[in-house]
């Protein structure tokens, strides 16, 4: 049985803010539809109305502003994708941009949609976890700014109250001499990540490790950012074996979950295998730099 529902094209964020104070959780909005229209297809969706914001002006766009790369919430990812603006600044969220679904995926796609669907193997939510990127959101008491890691909560669940609204998404501009990577393990390009690794490190003219980042995702219910990449390499020229100590580091303690696609011990074992690619390709281009 088809699912009934109201439909309001709005022009403004507070106008949709005061649809979703009065419909609550039985609102669902529509921005790219990429993730929302097969669940309503499906039936897993059945909200009371739909919100279009695709006509809220303002909430596009690619910029650098006060030392950030700030991406309007409705910016669709074929935008990004070819911004040169967005590959100076983040050059691994540039790298992840190609690999999310296919072109006419990324042609209605958005970045704001992505975020707010959370779903835990989906590029830009890992690559925003791996740089610390923060998400504005706006709702009836406001706006606010929430971390990236913060953010997500678990499997397409986010902080994002009922009643807020995504409007930007912020990533710290990546410093020079900083090489980047973004590796997923996929049946087909355009496919749902089995595990993937996106990876940053910056060296010293020395070729020692300032900083390092790393998000793996596919192994738990959000991206997870793993500090002890940090702690390892961090002052210490990488070496194989120093990486390979990294990577094994980064995935001790996971406890990823079976699913039709992967056994958690398949996953687990290609996860130290992605995080160490990862890791590699962003050192070796650190050093070309």
């Amino acid at each position: 049985m088809a699912t009934v529902f109201d439909y309001r094209a709005v022009s403004s964020v507070p106008e949709a803010i005061s649809l979703l104070v009065q419909y609550g959780d039985d609102a669902k909005v529509l921005a790219g539809g990429q993730s929302l229209v097969p669940l309503l297809n499906l039936g897993l969706a059945q909200p009371a109305i739909l919100i279009d914001i695709n006509g809220v002006e303002g909430l596009s766009g690619v910029e650098r502003r006060d030392g950030e790369l700030v991406v309007g919430a409705l910016t669709r990812h074929a935008l990004a994708e070819h911004s040169m603006v967005l590959h100076e600044a983040a050059p691994l969220l540039a790298e992840a941009y190609p690999l999310i679904g296919d072109r006419q995926v990324r042609a209605r796609g958005t970045i704001g949609g992505s975020m707010a669907h959370a779903d835990p193997v989906a590029e830009l939510p890992t690559v925003a976890v791996c740089m610390g990127a923060s998400l504005r959101v706006e709702g009836k008491n406001g706006a606010r700014d929430v971390s990236a890691t913060d953010f997500f909560v678990t499997y397409l669940t986010s902080s994002l109250g009922a009643d807020e609204l995504v409007t930007e998404v912020r990533f710290p501009v990546t410093a020079p001499g900083t090489g980047v990577s973004f590796q997923e393990l996929v049946r087909r390009k355009g496919d749902f990540a089995i595990v993937a690794a996106a990876a940053t490190v910056e060296l010293d003219a020395g070729g020692a490790c300032r900083n390092a980042q790393l998000a793996l995702a596919g192994v738990a219910g959000t991206p997870l950012r793993c500090e002890a990449v940090n702690d390892v390499l961090r002052g210490n020229v990488p070496s194989p074996a120093l990486l390979r100590e990294a990577a094994e580091l980064a995935c001790e303690g996971i406890e990823p979950e079976s699913d039709v696609l992967a056994s958690a011990g398949y996953r687990r074992a290609m996860a130290v295998v992605y995080v160490r690619r990862a890791l590699e390709a962003a050192t070796e281009r650190a050093a070309g730099t």
